[in-house]
């Protein structure tokens, strides 16, 4: 059974860090590429990040770019998203996705839970 489990989220002030972690199990993750997405209350999702399965190759929203790094540690099975510089408009749930790869396109199969990231003074 594929699962996904992030942790990290919280509260944090403008300005702040958080790392947000993703543990997968369930299939091969070395074999995979993933992608982190959010959710701002009340909006759709929003693309945050992409990491290929050997994580030489990365890619970010703009939105993110410079602030936040996306990382991947395939002995442990685990994505990681550093975010840095947080913004309010970074509030949001955060999920991890799985990213199988078949005739020229990524696509979505499997999501975890989400963890929920609050910037706030």
């Amino acid at each position: 059974e594929v699962q996904l489990v992030e942790s990290g989220g919280g509260l944090v002030q403008p300005g702040g860090s958080l790392r947000l972690s993703c543990a997968a199990s369930g299939f091969t993750f070395s074999g995979y590429a993933m992608t982190w997405v959010r959710q701002a209350p009340g909006k759709g999702l929003e693309w945050v990040s992409f990491i290929n399965s050997g994580g030489g190759s990365t890619n970010y929203a703009d939105s993110v770019k410079g602030r936040f790094t996306i990382s991947r540690d395939n002995a442990k099975n685990t994505l990681y998203l550093h975010m840095n510089s947080l913004k309010p408009e970074d509030t949001a749930v955060y999920y991890c996705a799985k990213l199988p790869y078949s005739e020229g396109y990524y696509y979505f199969d499997y999501w975890g839970q989400g963890t929920q990231v609050t910037v706030s003074s």
